[in-house]
């Protein structure tokens, strides 16, 4: 007996469980304001906004893709003209070094002519016999007088050499120098214009590709367009016989006179194939214009009176709209006087109501605990 009392309290048990199960899902539906208020399939919203979610997502990483492709191909032409940019900076560079250390002003050959401390450098005319700056035209020393020929040749010849020497490295030097920068250059510019030939070449591929199928459909297009138009230009030509063919066998040509008669009648005719009308007929068509015209001037004279009658009854119309609105206005001046005076009295009989609800009927206020036994169960 106690193991069936034991089954029936967990049985009913259970059942309470499922009951309180229920009722709260029961709550969560009806105080739920956007599931009550809405009355739709939430769940189907909730799928078709995921959904749409999802593709927003899947489109907007499509276009984050693109953007990063666009972004990288930026940043690498941006970093070749840069590196472009730095090799002919550096260049220039070398070129201003070079002529820095190796072609100063006071290299050159014709640097005593312009040079600024001339006057501080420059000596006497002559400071001896073997002094090898008097020159014939300087009148320091005549002929018969170079008692230094043989050493001074000498040491212009070596110096000669010295120079020559000097030019002759500074010119390898230069020359190196400038190879060195020629093939750092071209090996930059190979180097950018296979990355350039490369990115042509898959635009060429695929520009190639494009006029490829273009030119297919093209091709199909104007085949048809040709078989179209043989097939037109043969039903032209033989409409166009046919049509010669009956020209040539009709009416018009043999100057048939029953060919102006038309199929609706004898007294109609074909314009394009009359010869004219007889003198019966013009007698007949002047009177019926006679007696159009007149019907015309009566129909002309009904019409003036008929004018002068509605005018006349616009006229008394519109005095009885004029004595109909005056007579309104004044009745809705009567009436707003009346209105006024009721609202008046509506207006004191609200105001004694207001003053009777706030200070007799509306002075026990409820509390916290009588708001708070409203919406606890579902049922």
């Amino acid at each position: 007996m106690s193991g069936l009392g034991l089954q029936r309290d967990s049985r009913e048990a259970a059942a309470r469980e499922l009951r309180r199960q229920r009722e709260r899902q029961r709550q969560g539906r009806i105080f739920n304001a956007r599931l009550r208020t809405i009355g739709v399939d939430k769940d189907a919203l909730d799928t078709q906004v995921k959904d749409r979610k999802i593709q927003e997502a899947a489109e907007k990483a499509r276009n984050e893709e693109l953007a990063n492709e666009m972004k990288k191909n930026d940043k690498i032409m941006c970093m070749l003209e840069r590196q472009q940019k730095n090799d002919i900076r550096n260049i220039n560079k070398a070129i201003s070094e070079f002529q820095k250390n190796f072609q100063k002003p006071e290299t050159r050959r014709e640097f005593d002519l312009s040079d600024p401390e001339a006057l501080k450098k420059d000596r006497p005319a002559r400071l001896s016999d073997n002094d090898p700056r008097c020159t014939v035209s300087g009148l320091q020393k005549f002929m018969g007088e170079d008692l230094n020929y043989n050493q001074r040749m000498k040491f212009q010849k070596e110096q000669l050499r010295e120079w020559s020497l000097q030019q002759q490295r500074d010119w390898k030097n230069a020359l190196a120098d400038q190879k060195f920068a020629d093939d750092l250059y071209d090996k930059n510019r190979i180097e950018l214009d296979q990355k350039i030939m490369e990115q042509q070449r898959r635009e060429e591929e695929n520009r190639r590709a494009v006029c490829a199928a273009t030119k297919d459909f093209n091709r199909a297009q104007a085949a048809e367009l040709a078989e179209r138009r043989k097939l037109e230009k043969d039903k032209k030509m033989k409409d166009d016989m046919d049509e010669i063919s009956s020209l040539l066998q009709g009416d018009l040509l043999s100057e048939n006179p029953e060919q102006a008669v038309s199929s609706f009648g004898r007294h109609r005719v074909i314009p394009d194939r009359w010869k004219g009308m007889n003198r019966d007929q013009l007698t007949a068509i002047r009177y019926s214009q006679q007696q159009q015209v007149l019907e015309k001037l009566r129909l002309k004279e009904e019409e003036d009176r008929r004018d002068a009658e509605w005018d006349r009854q616009s006229i008394q119309a519109a005095r009885a709209q004029l004595v109909l609105e005056q007579r309104q206005q004044r009745q809705s001046r009567e009436r707003r006087r009346a209105l006024d005076t009721i609202n008046a009295e509506l207006s004191q009989e609200q105001k004694a109501k207001n003053i009777y609800l706030r200070e007799e009927a509306y002075s026990n206020f409820p509390t916290g605990q009588y708001y708070a036994q409203f919406n606890t169960t579902s049922r």
